[in-house]
């Protein structure tokens, strides 16, 4: 009986290491029908929904998101707003105040009228021909099954839905301040995700997303004048036209007022479109990569900006594939509409053609695109992520700049810390007090989480982690702590310290030159650490005689140390163990050779505090 028990025990550890690498996760199949009506700016649909249970659990309910039902006066996301508004943050140059408003929603939900507000609603879901019960709670449907859906089972949901179009506040809606008639992001009754945690059923507030991975097929009917740019790939070029359509093919004419665009698209976890009767079309295919559309209403003053969109897509995609990983779908659409910029699977909806707006949101094709992490509990994993491979793609395309790319991203965080507004990047995306709080921490200071990484483990060493992260996570839904295991295996580093001070809590970093002391005709230099978050540190001695010294500090945390990172002579020194204030090590050298003591040159390290990070010695 003991030796069963211990197989037994052995067994269930062999398994349970193996889920931590190979996590089970739900499948999901759509066939959506919708038509639009342009005139009263409502649609019906119907969804054909297949959806595989791969999880170990009996499921007794499955969720539905019904994203535009916060577009309605007192929805939560109405609240939120107003409420965030309220909060002083303080006052700008001009000496006005200056309030936690997205600027993009502030109380205009709150004064639409009924034919600009929002709505999904769901007639009817069906299983087997049976109706089930619907629970409305606003943007989250609760659908309570007549059967449960067993484990590694799949079932079918026929759907009918009527929704109309929202006045574009956020993201989603018709009739932008650019005149864009249809931007139908979050648009379609999207099933809920089930994870390892359970759903994921959080009411729409205007934060992040989080859908299943799986297959769409999408058929659009609309006014025959209007064109549809969507995620996917189109599959009737040759009926539909405008540009779509194969090279030398003469275009038939529609019978009647309306046509059927048909998309597909497979293994992806959302799907976006957009319509305009003025969309015009730009096309490029890349040699060995995706075919690129800009779709853009035509306005001849900035026909050369949308230009420079799909030139620099182009430019740009040898260094982002070799960088983060080859793009894998067949294309992708840069697409005018919304309210700022706002990814999607294979497509994204921008206002202008801000070229770093558009790299932005192609980034995001890896990041959450491809690696899809759930937004609203790791959002710098998402923007911040992005926000890296933004700046250093833009920062590759200029090519003779010579700055520091991610200089603004730091000084964000700064600006976060000063405020004493700051909280930690576990908090959920719904849950930050103050949007500022939110957008530092998911962009700035998840971006930082990666350049720091490259201080910590070696910029070429990043680049392999990155790699290996593609390699492994592509397709799947990983988490903070899968990211940082790709990284220790890569780098043979410990790393679990740096998750848990920089993502966990909101200790900041701050190290200072101290003494520099005559020890027997050698200089002695003292490192402080004022910060309450440890990390390892690279001094760089600069002597009168023009010569200079890297002397590498590494954290007792790591077991490890970073490989050299340029041709300059680097001294490695013994481990700073990390309840130690004080570090100190001598130089060969007199202290009257030295022009120069100076903490990270490199700048990667985000110092609260820089002014006390270099000294000239007199």
């Amino acid at each position: 009986m003991r030796k069963y028990l211990l197989f037994v025990l052995l067994f269930i550890a062999v398994v349970s290491v193996h889920a931590q690498t190979d996590r089970w996760q739900q499948k999901i199949k759509y066939l959506i029908n919708v038509n639009m009506n342009v005139q009263t700016n409502r649609f019906t649909g119907s969804e054909k929904i297949d959806y595989w249970n791969n999880s170990p659990d009996t499921l007794n309910r499955i969720f539905f998101h019904l994203y535009w039902n916060a577009f309605q006066p007192g929805s939560m996301m109405d609240v939120r707003s107003r409420e965030l508004g309220k909060i002083l943050l303080g006052t700008n140059k001009k000496g006005e105040n200056v309030y936690d408003w997205d600027d993009r929603v502030k109380d205009r939900i709150s004064k639409l009228q009924p034919d600009e507000l929002g709505f999904d609603s769901v007639k009817t879901i069906k299983i087997n021909s049976v109706s089930q019960k619907l629970i409305y709670h606003e943007t989250i449907l609760e659908v309570d099954l007549d059967k449960p859906i067993l484990p590694h089972t799949k079932i079918s949901m026929d759907v009918a839905f009527e929704s109309q179009v929202p006045l574009q506040i956020r993201r989603s809606g018709r009739d932008n301040a650019e005149g864009v008639r249809y931007s139908m992001s979050q648009w379609y009754p999207k099933v809920v995700e089930y994870d390892y945690q359970g759903w994921n059923a959080n009411p729409y507030i205007a934060r992040e997303f989080y859908g299943v991975w799986g297959d769409y097929d999408v058929n659009i009917t609309i006014d025959k004048t209007y064109l549809v740019a969507a995620s996917g790939t189109i599959q009737n070029p040759n009926e539909v036209g405008f540009g779509y359509q194969a090279d030398n093919v003469k275009i038939k004419a529609p019978v009647g007022n309306t046509i059927t665009w048909k998309f597909s698209a497979q293994n992806i976890h959302d799907f976006v479109w957009a319509a305009d009767p003025g969309y015009v079309m730009q096309k490029r295919q890349i040699k060995n990569g995706p075919l690129i559309y800009v779709i853009y209403k035509q306005v001849d003053s900035l026909e050369a900006k949308w230009t420079g969109v799909a030139d620099s897509a182009v430019a740009a995609y040898p260094f982002i594939a070799k960088t983060f990983g080859a793009y894998p779908y067949k294309n992708y659409s840069f697409i005018q509409g919304g309210d700022g910029g706002m990814e999607y699977p294979m497509a994204t909806l921008i206002k202008n053609a801000s070229i770093g707006t558009a790299i932005h949101e192609w980034m995001h094709s890896w990041y959450q695109g491809m690696m899809g992490t759930n937004e609203s509990l790791f959002a710098w994993m998402d923007e911040g992520f992005t926000t890296y491979a933004e700046l250093r793609t833009t920062a590759w395309l200029k090519k003779n700049d010579t700055g520091f790319a991610y200089k603004e991203a730091y000084n964000s965080y700064l600006r976060l810390v000063k405020s004493g507004r700051e909280e930690p990047m576990t908090t959920h995306s719904d849950h930050f007090n103050t949007n500022m709080a939110y957008s530092a921490a998911a962009y700035s200071k998840g971006s930082i989480f990666l350049s720091q990484l490259g201080y910590i483990v070696g910029d070429n060493v990043l680049d392999k982690i990155l790699l290996e992260y593609y390699n492994e996570w592509r397709f799947k839904h990983p988490n903070a702590n899968d990211f940082v295991r790709v990284a220790e295996k890569v780098s043979g580093m410990e790393l679990d310290w740096y998750k848990e001070y920089w993502i966990y809590s909101t200790k900041t970093i701050d190290y200072a030159v101290g003494d520099v002391t005559d020890d027997n005709g050698k200089a002695k230099i003292t490192i402080k650490r004022i910060g309450l978050m440890p990390m390892p540190v690279d001094v760089l001695i600069t002597y009168k005689d023009g010569t200079k010294e890297m002397h590498y500090i590494p954290l007792n945390m790591m077991y490890g140390a970073k490989p050299a990172e340029d041709n300059t002579p680097r001294i490695i020194h013994n481990e700073w163990k990390w309840v130690d204030p004080e570090y100190n090590f001598t130089l060969s050298k007199g202290v009257g050779e030295i022009k120069q003591i100076e903490i990270d040159p490199s700048m990667r390290l985000a110092d609260v505090n820089r002014i006390n990070n270099k000294i000239v010695v007199p």
